[in-house]
């Protein structure tokens, strides 16, 4: 039994317009799926992606509407790395930034930069296997980003989370130099890379511009099993939930971020046109009467592909 690779990344937005006009307009992912929170349906979720909505490329948001700003600290993921295919690549994407007033830092070897709430995300040249790319019209296909290369942690137990990371999900450690540790998940499609970073020694705020959770992809006929083997291995782990566009399990690394695995399948074009993804408001099964409720209290966004407000009409 061997994960996929990385399945999806949640965070928390203050701004869900700000956030599709970056992601979505400035890095140009596509997105994927306009839902809410399963657990706080007056909260957006938003999903983007490659053009399918593939595992390994998806990046998800939480909108919490005003929310102040966060801080990453112990226990707590603190920077997002995305692919980018070539050197020459990176250097556009560079000009592209800047040409916008977005500050960036680095050179050949990668760029950091920070997404309106304050995130880190670091573009790097890196073959992560599997291309997962979206189209935009600003971007041409040679440059788009094409996945997650991986996560930077700030553990509060280095040891433990390593324990976890080989002996449970069957990650193989990398050398690295200085206090840093790597380790890498090779799935048969893609590998993505989870990093370790020495802890700063102010305690972490939850926020705006932080990470709620990773979320590792598995087989969906190894699900249950991953879930027994969690159990066996005295993790607290939630019975599977069914999301609709995956079946989930969640439970919280002894460092203290919290893991989910979720289902390769069914994927997002379950109840939308692949050709039309995230232009409708799509509800959970247990939210759809409240439809009327929940159009009232969303702020709407626009879609950036159709550049018209998402539709809150019942499907």
């Amino acid at each position: 039994m061997k994960l996929e690779g990385l399945h999806h990344v949640t965070m928390v937005t203050a701004d869900a317009q700000r956030t599709v006009d970056f992601y979505a307009g400035v890095l140009g992912l596509r997105l994927v799926k306009t839902t809410v929170n399963f657990d706080q349906p007056d909260a957006y979720h938003l999903y983007f992606g490659d053009e399918r909505g593939a595992p390994g490329s998806i990046l998800t948001w939480f909108e919490f509407a005003g929310a102040r700003r966060g801080r990453a600290g112990a226990g707590m993921v603190h920077r997002i790395q995305l692919a980018v295919p070539t050197v020459e690549a990176l250097e556009r994407w560079g000009h592209r930034l800047q040409d916008r007033g977005i500050p960036v830092q680095g050179g050949p070897a990668g760029l950091v930069t920070e997404d309106p709430d304050g995130l880190e995300i670091e573009l790097l040249v890196h073959d992560i296997g599997e291309q997962l790319t979206a189209t935009h019209p600003d971007i041409p296909a040679a440059d788009a980003i094409c996945g997650i290369v991986g996560v930077r942690a700030f553990s509060a137990d280095p040891e433990a989370t390593a324990l976890v990371l080989t002996d449970l999900l069957g990650f193989g450690r990398e050398p690295v130099e200085g206090e840093s540790r790597e380790w890498t998940a090779f799935g048969p499609r893609q590998h993505v890379h989870w990093t370790l970073d020495p802890a700063p020694s102010a305690p972490g705020v939850p926020g705006a511009g932080t990470v709620h959770h990773i979320a590792w992809a598995s087989r969906d006929e190894d699900h249950e099993a991953w879930r027994t083997r969690m159990v066996d291995a005295g993790a607290t782990v939630t019975p599977v939930i069914d999301r609709d566009y995956f079946d989930a399990i969640y439970f919280r690394e002894p460092g203290g971020v919290l893991f989910e695995i979720a289902t390769v399948g069914p994927g997002f074009a379950t109840d939308e046109d692949a050709a039309h993804l995230g232009e409708e408001l799509r509800l959970p099964t247990q939210h759809e009467p409240r439809r009327a409720e929940l159009a009232g209290v969303l702020t709407p966004i626009v879609h950036p592909r159709t550049g018209q407000p998402v539709s809150f009409d019942a499907p």
